[in-house]
């Protein structure tokens, strides 16, 4: 079979996926790299199609051996790719986001990104719930997409075994969690909570509230969170990104679970 090009009709269309509108109206988004489409695999009807180079087709034969594969060119791939090195596989899925209740019903702890505007940080947000054992993560409309092709990079896989929810409106979800028995932290630098004191708080079922990247989260859902938790700072940083500030929230309600 010769290899597609850039301008094959099938590649444009998938290369469309890269604008949020396209993937929300078609319900489509793109993997890529092997450890994502290793992730797509895990559930076989959720890929529509694999695009790789020849090359690619050949370094990741194991991992391609139960899907056909439609072989492109390395600049059709590189169109579909937003790497600086594209590692030469990329497949087309279908979105499996969750309802918000079904979130809800979980155990914790859970996530909620309000106004998270970086890919790299919802993919990171994601690969850190992923690991330390979270039980979902929910983003609020006015966050990045996390199907967006960087955020699906960023979380090298766990985008497809945390579950997640894009619910619209944070303060209803918030109340929503509260309803359902959750204790809601927001993460704030101002908090009255220490992260380092607080195992009793943690040893409830908790949803950890992280704001924009900028300016945090606003006043009306500081107010509504049942505490303020703040990570103390010993030296003389102003403050931690936000993918490291989740990172050991989530990890200090893993300890205390995990004792």
């Amino acid at each position: 079979m010769t290899p597609l090009t850039a301008g094959n009709t099938r590649v444009k269309e998938a290369r469309k996926l890269s604008r949020r509108s396209v993937r929300t109206e078609r319900r489509l988004f793109l993997a890529d790299g092997p450890k994502a489409v290793e992730g797509a695999l895990e559930a076989p009807d959720r890929v529509v199609e694999v695009f790789a180079t020849p090359a690619g087709a050949e370094q990741y034969a194991g991992l391609l051996a139960a899907v056909d594969v439609t072989l492109v060119d390395e600049r059709a791939l590189a169109s579909l790719s937003e790497a600086v090195s594209p590692a030469g596989v990329v497949a087309v899925c279908r979105m499996f986001d969750q309802a918000f209740d079904d979130l809800a019903d979980a155990n914790g702890p859970i996530v909620i990104c309000d106004e998270i505007r970086d890919p790299g940080n919802a993919g990171t947000i994601l690969r850190t719930a992923d690991a330390a054992g979270a039980h979902g993560v929910i983003f609020t409309s006015d966050s990045v997409d996390p199907y967006n092709p960087k955020a699906v990079r960023a979380s090298v896989g766990s985008l497809f075994h945390v579950p997640f929810a894009v619910d619209p409106d944070p303060a209803a979800t918030v109340r929503g969690l509260q309803e359902a028995g959750w204790v809601v932290l927001a993460a704030d630098g101002g908090g009255e909570l220490d992260l380092f004191t607080a195992d009793d708080v943690l040893r409830q079922r908790v949803a950890w509230l992280f704001g924009n990247e900028a300016r945090g989260l606003p006043d009306e859902l500081l107010e509504l969170a049942d505490h303020r938790v703040r990570i103390p700072i010993y030296g003389r940083a102003e403050s931690l990104n936000l993918a490291t500030a989740a990172a050991l929230c989530l990890y200090a309600s893993a300890k205390v679970h995990r004792k």
